[in-house]
C-alpha cells in the first residue's frame, strides 16, 4: 500500500503553490501522514475504497467582477441622461471609469468570492466532487464499493460521494451526518482529526457491508490528495 500524501489534480505529483498554503494552513506536521494512515487502517477492514480529497476552491470566479462592474456601469448612465446635459462623451468617459474602479475594487479574491451566490458555490463545489470521483477511479472499483471525502475549503463545502454498492447498504442521512461532524471539526480547526473520524466512520460501513475478500481489495492507493 501506498502510505503517503500525494497532491494531484489527475495523478500527477506536482505542487502548487496554493496547495501547499493550504496544506499548511488545515494540516499541521504530520497531519496528512494520520490520514493517509487512516486510509490505510479502515481499508485493512474491508474490500472498499476510501479517497479523501481537499481543495483550495472548486472555481475561481473570475467573471464575478466583471459581470458585477458591468451591471453597474450600464446602470450608472440613465440618471444622467434623463436628469442632466451631460454630454455622450461625460457620460460614456464615466461608465468606463466605473467598470474599471468596480473591477479594480471587485478582483482580489475574498471579495470575488463574496460575490458570488452560496447556491452557485455549492453547484461548483459538488460539481468538482463529482469531477473527483470520477478522476481518482472511484467509479471504477470491483462491487462499486469507492467512498469519497471531499472538501472545498473556499466553498465551506463538504461532501461525501459513495458509489452503487455501498450507497445501497446505508440509511439515507448516513453520509450527511459524518459530513456534519467534518465540518464542524474543520471549523473548530481540527481538519486532521475531522477526517480521521470521516475516514473511519466511513470505513466502518464499509467494513460491515463489504468485508475484505468479498471482492478485490485496495484497488487504489491510500492517500490525501491536497488541489490548489
Amino acid at each position: 500500500m501506498a502510505n503517503k500524501a500525494a497532491r494531484d489534480e489527475a495523478g500527477t505529483a506536482g505542487h502548487s503553490a496554493r496547495a501547499r498554503r493550504l496544506e499548511s494552513r488545515l494540516f499541521p506536521a504530520g497531519g496528512e501522514e494520520r490520514i493517509a494512515d487512516a486510509i490505510a487502517s479502515a481499508e485493512r477492514k474491508t474490500s472498499g475504497e476510501i479517497v479523501a480529497v481537499v481543495a483550495a476552491e472548486s472555481s475561481t470566479y473570475l467573471y464575478a467582477p466583471f459581470l458585477w462592474a458591468a451591471l453597474v456601469a450600464l446602470l450608472v448612465p440613465w440618471p444622467f441622461i434623463y436628469f442632466t446635459w451631460k454630454t455622450v462623451q461625460w457620460i460614456y468617459g464615466l461608465q468606463l471609469a466605473t467598470f474599471i474602479g468596480l473591477l479594480i475594487v471587485f478582483l482580489p479574491r475574498p471579495i470575488r468570492f463574496w460575490l458570488v451566490p452560496r447556491s452557485i458555490k455549492r453547484a461548483r463545489a459538488h460539481r468538482r466532487a463529482v469531477d473527483q470521483f470520477i478522476a481518482q477511479n472511484l467509479h471504477t472499483t470491483a462491487g462499486r464499493t469507492g467512498i469519497l471525502i471531499f472538501v472545498s475549503v473556499a466553498e465551506r463545502y463538504a461532501e461525501i460521494l459513495a458509489d452503487t454498492g455501498i450507497e445501497a447498504k446505508v440509511p439515507k442521512g448516513t453520509w450527511q451526518g459524518i459530513v456534519d461532524d467534518l465540518t464542524a471539526r474543520i471549523s473548530a480547526g481540527d481538519a486532521t482529526g475531522g477526517f480521521v473520524t470521516a475516514i473511519e466512520a466511513c470505513g466502518a460501513h464499509l467494513a460491515r457491508h463489504f468485508p475484505p475478500g468479498s471482492v478485490d481489495p485496495n484497488e487504489l492507493p491510500d492517500h490525501l490528495i491536497v488541489l490548489g
